[in-house]
């Protein structure tokens, strides 16, 4: 069994990814959420580099590209 913990996030943004995950394969803002996680963490772990400050930047810029954020 998996132990899960929880993630807090802004009323409004969840609202706004409810929006945007609407027609798509994630059934909610936590299957979303996971699926980012999970696709940063293999990314890196992968390329056995340590996340800076820089890679944030750029993963921020990728969500705000894909409209996640503002």
């Amino acid at each position: 069994m998996t132990d899960y913990t929880t993630v807090s996030i802004p009323k409004d943004l969840a609202d706004r990814v409810d929006q945007t995950i609407e027609g798509t394969s994630f059934s909610s803002t936590s299957d979303l959420v996971r699926f980012l996680l999970r696709s940063i963490v293999i990314q890196h772990q992968q390329s056995e580099e340590t996340l800076t400050e820089s890679d944030f930047d750029e993963i921020t810029d990728q969500l705000r590209d894909l409209g996640y954020l503002e």
